[in-house]
């Protein structure tokens, strides 16, 4: 499935493409992620959890426009997951994601 909202379908598409540039420049200057409800430094999450590891996610299922995502996230460290994903955006950039286990 493909998200309906257009910048997180840019955002599924650079993890998918393994293209950190193209994610970067999808997230506002001050954005900010937590997982399993902890905030997380951005930088180092991503690089450890999608850049480096190989990560990818297939989309199963969206809401709220496709800023709410149930998805099976894949990487090299933790093998396949189902997570869940929120996306705040501003000027379509996004300011804001929270994920975790579904």
């Amino acid at each position: 499935m493909t998200p309906t909202d257009p910048t997180v379908r840019a955002l599924v598409r650079a993890i998918n493409d393994g293209d950190r540039q193209a994610f970067m420049d999808l997230l506002a200057d001050d954005a900010t992620m937590s997982d399993d409800g902890s905030d997380r430094d951005l930088g180092v999450w991503i690089d450890r959890e999608i850049f480096t590891a190989n990560g990818r996610m297939e989309v199963v299922s969206e809401t709220d426009g496709g800023r709410a995502l149930i998805a099976h996230f894949t990487n090299g460290t933790w093998g396949q997951m189902r997570t869940r994903w929120r996306f705040v955006i501003s000027d379509g950039k996004i300011s804001r994601f929270e994920t975790g286990q579904a």
